[in-house]
């Protein structure tokens, strides 16, 4: 695995690592079950530090390309089945209703004082209906720095959270299709397509997403998944299942609308992989800053391929955007100033060492 670390300038020396074993086990250079060299050797083929072998391990693992098995090392674990089927848990978690001790409230109030100073009378001009450029180019970098996806400005939708977001779904795509839902999910999902006359199919949740032999009998035309610690059943998709979904939705001709939330405050890294990055022509991306910053900030956004932007236009162009400009031009500056990258590492930190 010498070739594991062939740096570039580009990434940091972890996700070297990380790319290159993740190739050579989605192509099956690495079958299921092959042990991966301990870190300590790792180290000294790659001429890193055990710490960062053990950040790309630890991502990998994350994502469930690699198992670590206590006593014994890293096993593939990429194309084994989950061993166990999803249990419900004994209590749902608890919504979250006020942002964290440590949101930087002092910063926030100082990018909006920053902004009615510097934007002074555009903060009186109506919104294009996708939203200001200033917040859609800023959420293209916080992508690609955050997810590693390259989008065009063009293809995001702002919208005042996941729920009008969901709504917009179902008027792109059409009433006819059937929308698949994972079971059990989050209930307000059903509630908005069922409020918008798309018929539901429910598959059956296992240990590491939606079970194989639902999905493949679904003939549903759009699947709706949640593939990180989806709610309530905390279930995190595995790398296998997130190109099982995105290989079905090619072999339906149909689309994945991936709800990203919450997978921004995953304690190891930022670059938890999308089925976006697998599919983009088949997957519509949708998330919100309401569980990265705090509950009041109603703004969310979403994705779209680019072979969907002009039915967009043509069905949904009309529509003017719902959030304010105001609240749009302080996130798009919350985010260039840095502060939001900050936030999150902070909470990464705190979810790392309590």
């Amino acid at each position: 695995m010498e070739r594991a670390a062939s740096h570039t300038h580009k990434e940091p020396a972890y996700l070297q690592i990380y790319y290159r074993f993740r190739e050579d086990i989605t192509t099956g250079t690495l079958k299921p079950g092959t042990k991966l060299p301990s870190k300590r050797i790792l180290a000294e083929q790659t001429g890193v530090s055990v710490i960062t072998v053990e950040h790309a391990y630890q991502l990998l693992a994350d994502e469930g390309y690699i198992e670590s098995r206590p006593r014994s090392g890293f096993y593939v674990r990429f194309g084994i089945a989950a061993r166990q089927v999803w249990t419900p848990p004994a209590a749902a978690p608890a919504p979250i209703t006020e942002a964290p001790e440590d949101f930087p409230f002092s910063q926030l109030a100082r990018t909006m004082r920053g902004v009615i100073t510097d934007y002074n009378r555009r903060l009186l001009v109506k919104s294009p209906s996708k939203g200001v450029p200033e917040l859609t180019e800023q959420i293209c970098s916080y992508l690609a720095l955050s997810r590693g996806l390259r989008v065009r400005p063009e293809q995001i939708v702002i919208g005042s959270g996941a729920e009008y977001l969901y709504s917009l779904v179902v008027q792109l795509l059409g009433r006819e299709r059937a929308y698949a839902l994972e079971d059990p999910s989050y209930e307000k999902i059903a509630r908005v397509y069922e409020s918008n006359g798309a018929s539901l199919e429910r598959l059956e949740m296992g240990a590491d997403g939606i079970v194989s032999y639902e999905l493949q009998d679904c003939m549903a035309g759009v699947l709706h998944v949640t593939p990180f610690h989806s709610y309530p059943s905390g279930v995190t998709a595995s790398a296998h299942k997130r190109r099982e979904y995105a290989a079905w939705a090619r072999k339906r001709d149909a689309y994945i609308v991936e709800d990203d939330y919450d997978s921004e405050l995953s304690s190891v890294t930022r670059r938890i992989e999308t089925i976006f990055s697998l599919a983009p022509e088949r997957v519509i991306y949708i998330n919100t800053f309401t569980k990265i910053l705090a509950p009041s900030f109603r703004t969310g956004f979403m994705v779209l391929p680019e072979g969907l932007l002009d039915a967009y236009q043509e069905k949904l162009g009309f529509y003017s955007c719902t959030v304010p400009v105001f609240e749009q031009y302080v996130l798009a500056e919350f985010i260039r100033g840095g502060h939001l990258e900050r936030y999150i590492n902070r909470q990464r930190h705190h979810k790392r060492h309590g």
